[in-house]
């Protein structure tokens, strides 16, 4: 069966058209791969970032862990009274408070009328032993003691006063 000219024209149109819109559908596909590769360059990217800030915040935590852990280590040692507001109780307790106090102090300064009679001759023959400065103040509110050259870290934290310390 022979094709008619005019036929053989109608089918070469349409094969035009059909090659038009599968060069157009490649190109449309070419360019959403494209952009989809974009697109997962920035998506990993951004996952490399959010690991970065991970790591760096489980380093962070896991350091403040490892400070903290290093301060109850340093605080375990002391009597339970010593962790609590200083009573009028247990004598024994009383005395350990006062020694561990005295020793992490560089200077002792005793407000006339506020320590015991008992706990002022304590603190005196602590001072003479260590060669301590003793001072006895009637006032002391507008002085400031701070300890100026701790021994080590873990001394100097521990003999932070229990108010000055961010514990949770």
């Amino acid at each position: 069966m022979p094709y008619l000219e005019e036929d053989i024209h109608h089918l070469a149109q349409e094969h035009g058209v059909l090659l038009r819109r599968y060069g157009a559908l490649q190109r449309r596909c070419t360019e959403q791969a494209h952009a989809q590769a974009q697109e997962i360059a920035r998506l990993q990217q951004q996952v490399m970032r959010l690991r970065a800030q991970r790591i760096q915040r489980d380093s962070a935590l896991a350091w403040e862990r490892e400070d903290r852990q290093r301060l109850l280590a340093a605080i375990a040692d002391w009597p339970a009274l010593a962790l609590a507001p200083h009573t009028d109780g247990d004598a024994h307790a009383d005395a350990e408070w006062l020694e561990h106090s005295l020793r992490c102090a560089d200077l002792v300064i005793c407000q006339t009328g506020c320590a015991s009679h008992g706990a002022f001759w304590r603190v005196e023959d602590h001072c003479k032993r260590t060669g301590k400065t003793c001072v006895l103040v009637e006032q002391p509110g507008a002085l400031r003691i701070v300890r100026v050259h701790p021994a080590d870290p873990c001394e100097a934290e521990a003999c932070t006063p229990l108010d000055e310390k961010n514990m949770p």
